[in-house]
């Protein structure tokens, strides 16, 4: 059984592959792709962000008086997943807990990533279930890079975030990975001009947003329509030189504050399930 599968019509086309269930091309009616393509700057184009988002204070989740290792964003991204359905026009992959992962992660959980393309859209869920008798502490995001400049030669300068409801803020951005204070948001009303420069101190993650739909659109040219169920939050990455993509995350959780080390069950932002119980997280995309 190959490692890819491709799902799609003439109007679209994607590409997922076992390892890391991860999203690694998208196609328009032209045959365009859309999602960066994992070149030397990040060698990845949309892994899937599970059991952690951003990074815990030294790597190191705390949980029952015992300390486990986890680095930046989790596992699932470096795990093989299983193929449990592969159609022409969709496709589900599944990791369960087993040994290796409860070394980093001790509890019992399984994750499956659904992928469907309809029509001129893309459909991403994520179902987190927990097998276990415990609870389910976890985070969970999406983290797909999407081609910045949408058209080549136009300056990134020439793009920009056009959120469905006005977003206030606030702001956050990190600081040695972890998550920084309260700041104002770049966002001005529903509007975010894209620059370079807005990533000069790394992601941007903007909590609690009213919208569940951001439009990435280029100067009089493409637009790419990104929404989501479920997701609470929004990161927003890109390198100030040298990459031309922009990452547009749908998250629920992130990384660490900078003044919190306690218990991962605690963390601020952590979702938890009971035992027996499923929850879904879906994320789409429509070129326009």
């Amino acid at each position: 059984m190959t490692d890819r599968h491709r799902i799609g019509n003439e109007q679209l086309a994607a590409t997922v592959q076992a390892h890391g269930a991860e999203l690694v091309s998208l196609r328009n009616d032209r045959g365009i792709e859309l999602l960066w393509h994992g070149g030397p700057e990040w060698r990845r184009h949309a892994p899937v962000l599970f059991p952690i988002l951003g990074k815990l204070a030294g790597d190191t989740l705390r949980h029952a008086g015992r300390t486990y290792r986890l680095p930046q964003h989790g596992f699932a991204r470096d795990r093989r997943f299983e193929w449990v359905e592969r159609e022409p026009g969709r496709c589900r992959l599944r990791l369960v807990s087993d040994e290796e992962s409860k070394a980093a992660f001790p509890f019992a959980f399984a994750l499956e990533l659904a992928y469907a393309v309809a029509d001129t859209r893309l459909t991403v869920t994520a179902t987190v279930t927990n097998p276990g008798r415990g609870a389910l502490p976890f985070s969970i995001g999406a983290h797909p890079a999407f081609r910045w400049p949408l058209v080549p030669g136009l300056p990134k300068e020439r793009h920009q975030l056009t959120f469905e409801a006005p977003e206030p803020g606030p702001a956050h951005y990190l600081q040695g990975g972890l998550l920084g204070p309260e700041e104002p948001s770049p966002v001005r009303g529903r509007e975010l001009p894209l620059s370079p420069v807005l990533f000069a101190r790394d992601a941007v993650i903007l909590p609690g947003l009213a919208s569940r739909a951001v439009r990435f659109a280029a100067e009089d040219g493409p637009a790419l329509r990104v929404s989501w169920e479920g997701y609470r939050d929004l990161g927003l990455w890109s390198k100030p030189e040298g990459a031309d993509f922009l990452c547009i995350e749908p998250w629920h959780g992130t990384a660490s504050p900078l003044d919190w080390d306690g218990d991962f069950s605690t963390k601020p932002g952590v979702l938890t399930l009971a035992a027996g119980e499923s929850r879904d997280f879906t994320w789409a995309v429509t070129p326009e």
